[in-house]
């Protein structure tokens, strides 16, 4: 029912801030309930149109939408093109490569055919559409990942062919694309083909100019770092426009391949271009999702019969399982394996976006049933991930690859106290992985039946190696401070600067060693250094747990053990406390405390 009032509209300024706050407060809330975020996008965009009326693009914003949404989906498609990287496909497992070099293609053929014999689109839509489905939503997989814990090797190859189809699908979508858009308005076949050869090329070269020409610009230092961001998005902009202005919609041909370059230009500075790429992305996927849902029409939604149910039946179950069950013949891989990838494919954010622009273009130049490409994905969507967010982690843990639900630590440096400390921890029944680059750091932690990984934590070895999303908490506990700071500075924005913890610098105290607020982490081991903690081991300290009760409350243990060093405290349901200090825990009924203490007193009369 519409808001009595709300025919009127809002201004142009209202409608735009009404839409980020819709789209970055249900991502925020999503967070919060650990609830896939484009669901919650979707009924916020629908309740603030087409069911109160609220929020009206056409009326609000007017003939600025259509701009703001294309470029928009350039940022994305260019954020898709940063992501394929030839060293991370190249490094990638067999699984995935041909997860990708079979799998798109094959993926891109079957969806095509289920949306011409499902839901009864023209093969020219179906083409286009078809292509942009070969993306399994690179948004989605990462918090459903996340929250189903799958064992290492099929959360890998979901990710991994998430984030490399990425661009791939979109590619495939543009050129298509391009193919349709041109055979509908040229004159004769020999335009045609002229003006789609002149456009791909133009596109080509302006993508390739262009990333070459940022990428060797920051690498001379020619750009001050400060600009770099600014430089970099001014370009991005001027190519899609140049690029656009040749032939129409070419530009996001162009913005992917100039992502495309400086994804492996190698730039020192990419980790900037990274967090300008994320920032952008969630902000304008989460923009462009609330206008594509406020403008859905329902009257286009009645439209959606039986054949769009037999559409969304054939991709869940003929065309993905098909296409993962063929790319992964000879891989080695368990059926098990084979099956839970065949059966998680959910579609996200990028495919509603370039999906809804497509289609208006398609019905723009007489294509009718393009008009369907926009409430059809949505369907896809919402179906795909409301079944996966729901049944993957109950599918892994009947086939036995469900991961441990106890959130993990990782602990960087394999030292006596750090070993000791992973030993406990994996007592206490906490996933734990110690890493250390010397291998001979290692072995007592192997000895003792540990999770080791010998290598840099920071290196790609480990971003491929190690599965991130195991552990919540990660902890630096070398003997070099430094390194320490560079660790949990560099990976706060993966894990959350919450939940980085590093040991107290030993000359933190004096001024002229003070860093600032924005490097390292949390304090862990309450404030004690390296030193200090050697220097308790040395002199024969160990740690211990307990296990408080209604009878044995927190105040009872810390009277009994004054002196005893509190490291962290265990919940019922797994989750994990690293105290600053006492005052800071909240002790309860179940609560472990895990903590270092000198050794027990000899009885009187022994040796």
């Amino acid at each position: 029912m519409a808001i009595p009032g709300a025919e009127a509209g809002l201004t142009p300024i209202t409608a735009i801030a009404l839409v980020g706050a819709l789209g970055v407060g249900a991502q925020y809330i999503a967070w919060r309930m650990q609830l896939p975020a484009i669901v919650l996008m979707l009924v916020a965009g629908i309740v603030a149109g087409p069911v109160t009326g609220l929020l009206d693009p056409a009326r609000d914003i007017g003939p600025l939408v259509a701009p703001i949404v294309s470029l928009a989906v350039a940022i994305i498609l260019f954020e898709g093109g940063l992501t394929l990287n030839r060293h991370k496909l190249r490094d990638a497992a067999k699984g995935v490569r041909r997860l990708v070099f079979i799998g798109a293609p094959l993926g891109w053929l079957s969806s095509a055919l289920a949306l011409h014999y499902g839901a009864g689109l023209g093969w020219a839509t179906s083409a286009v559409f078809g292509g942009i489905m070969i993306v399994t939503g690179p948004t989605v997989i990462a918090p459903l990942l996340r929250q189903a814990r799958l064992a290492r090797r099929p959360a890998a190859l979901l990710q991994w062919e998430a984030i490399v189809n990425d661009p791939i699908g979109a590619l495939a979508a543009v050129l298509a694309f391009e193919v349709v858009i041109v055979r509908h308005t040229a004159t004769t076949a020999g335009d045609a083909a002229q003006e789609l050869i002149l456009g791909i090329v133009l596109a080509t070269v302006l993508g390739l100019a262009a990333g070459y020409g940022v990428a060797m610009a920051f690498k001379r230092g020619l750009v001050p770092e400060y600009m770099k961001v600014p430089v970099l998005f001014v370009v991005l902009v001027g190519v899609f426009a140049l690029s656009d202005a040749g032939l129409h919609e070419s530009g996001l041909l162009a913005v992917t391949i100039m992502g495309v370059v400086i994804a492996n230009a190698e730039l020192p500075s990419y980790v900037e271009i990274r967090r300008f790429k994320e920032h952008a992305t969630v902000l304008l996927v989460s923009g462009v999702f609330i206008l594509l849902a406020a403008s859905l029409d329902f009257a286009m939604l009645e439209r959606l019969n039986w054949r769009a149910a037999l559409f969304i039946g054939l991709v869940i179950g003929v065309a993905r399982p098909l296409t993962v069950v063929i790319s992964l013949i000879g891989t080695g891989l368990p059926w098990r394996e084979k099956l839970l990838i065949a059966l998680t494919g959910p579609r996200g954010v990028v495919l509603v976006a370039v999906a809804g622009l497509f289609g208006e273009r398609l019905a723009a130049v007489g294509i009718e049933d393009g008009a369907l490409v926009a409430p059809l994905a949505f369907a896809l969507v919402a179906v795909t991930v409301v079944l996966h967010g729901f049944t993957l982690k109950p599918v892994a843990q009947l086939l036995g690859l469900a991961g441990s639900d106890a959130p993990g630590v990782l602990l960087v440096g394999a030292t006596g106290w750090s070993t000791a400390l992973a030993e406990a921890l994996q007592k206490a029944g906490v996933l734990v992985m110690l890493t250390d680059s010397n291998r001979g750091r290692l072995r007592n932690a192997r000895q003792l039946g540990l999770p080791t990984f010998f290598g840099d934590v920071l290196s790609e070895a480990a971003e491929h190696n190690l599965e991130l999303a195991q552990y919540v908490r990660l902890v630096a506990l070398t003997d070099n401070d430094a390194y320490n700071t560079l660790v949990t500075t560099d990976l706060a924005p993966e894990y959350g600067r919450d939940n980085v913890f590093q040991l107290a610098r030993a000359k933190e105290g004096q001024a002229r060693h003070a860093l600032p607020a924005t490097l390292g982490g949390r304090v862990f081991a309450q404030g004690r250094s390296f030193d200090e903690l050697q220097a308790l081991t040395r002199a024969g300290w160990e740690f211990r747990t307990t296990t408080l009760s209604a009878e044995y409350d927190f105040e009872k243990w810390r009277a009994e053990r004054p002196d005893a060093l509190l490291v962290t405290a265990i919940y019922p349901k797994g989750e994990l406390r690293f105290p600053r200090e006492d005052s800071s825990l909240k002790g309860g009924e179940g609560v472990q405390l895990l903590y270092f203490s000198a050794p027990k007193p000899k009885p009187q009369g022994q040796a």
